[in-house]
């Protein structure tokens, strides 16, 4: 039995199959301005990927900022509790999850089978989100993963004074025209990012156990400068791609819907 999950976040989408509790397929794909045909073009990139038909995908969820606007789901899960399950499968000792997405920062506790117990999200300022880290990213003409590893090699990190993502990109700007290290400068937006973010999981008293997914998670500096901060370790997904973390979790959201009604 063949399941598939969609997940169409504002940057990106992304689109999973999954056949006896593993994965066979998975794309990720930049979104376009219409989540329908971010849906449709992951779906589609998917199933070639895959050499699979529609007809051989059984059920489908969809999740994510977009996940409304998905025609060919037959349901739709917000993206925390399709995170949290997508995390614990991910890594099945997993009890705090960290989600940087596009648009919000969002950290949740789960249960021992992915349910979310407690969460806290950020979606009234960017500064705290991967929209932030890609206007910073764009000034620097870096690509967002790049800033992790270039950070790694900063000296004298700059300390940005401004939280708001606008003031922050003149800062940026204004850094580079006068002549600082683009490690230092870069090292300094994933400490900011880093900071707002820490204050969120610090209010939710996150357990040991902890990882973050998403495509901020790919960045070193920000995990890293988060791990400084909080004062404990942050588990790293190796085997996947941590932003499939939220198909993931539908793919499996659907096949466990289609094995409950398969039982009654």
């Amino acid at each position: 039995m063949i399941t598939g999950g969609c997940d169409v976040g504002s940057l990106t989408s992304k689109g999973v199959l999954m056949q006896n509790n593993k994965i066979i397929g998975s794309e990720i794909i930049k979104s376009k301005v219409k989540p329908q045909d971010s849906a449709n073009t992951v779906m589609a990139a998917l199933l070639e990927k895959s050499g699979m038909s529609v007809d051989d995908v059984k059920f489908w969820v969809g999740t994510g900022y977009g996940r409304d606007k998905i025609d060919f789901v037959g349901e739709t899960l917000s993206e925390i509790a399709c995170h949290g399950k997508g995390a614990k499968w991910l890594l099945p000792a997993t009890r705090t999850v960290i989600d940087i997405g596009g648009q919000d920062a969002k950290t949740f506790k789960i249960d021992e089978n992915g349910h979310v117990e407690r969460f806290l999200t950020n979606d009234k300022c960017a500064s705290g989100t991967g929209r932030f880290l890609e206007v910073m990213a764009k000034v620097l003409g870096l690509e967002m993963e790049e800033m992790g590893s270039l950070s790694a090699k900063a000296d004298s990190p700059i300390t940005f004074a401004a939280s708001c993502t606008v003031w922050a990109q003149a800062d940026v700007i204004k850094y580079l025209n006068s002549g600082y290290k683009i490690e230092n400068i870069a090292a300094g937006i994933n400490n900011a990012m880093a900071s707002r973010v820490a204050v969120l999981v610090s209010a939710i008293n996150a357990e040991k156990e902890l990882c973050m997914t998403g495509g901020v998670a790919k960045n070193k500096g920000v995990v890293s400068a988060l791990e400084k901060l909080l004062g404990q370790k942050i588990r790293r997904v190796r085997k996947q791609d941590p932003q499939l973390a939220g198909a993931i979790g539908a793919a499996i959201y659907a096949f466990e819907k289609l094995n409950k009604e398969n039982t009654l």
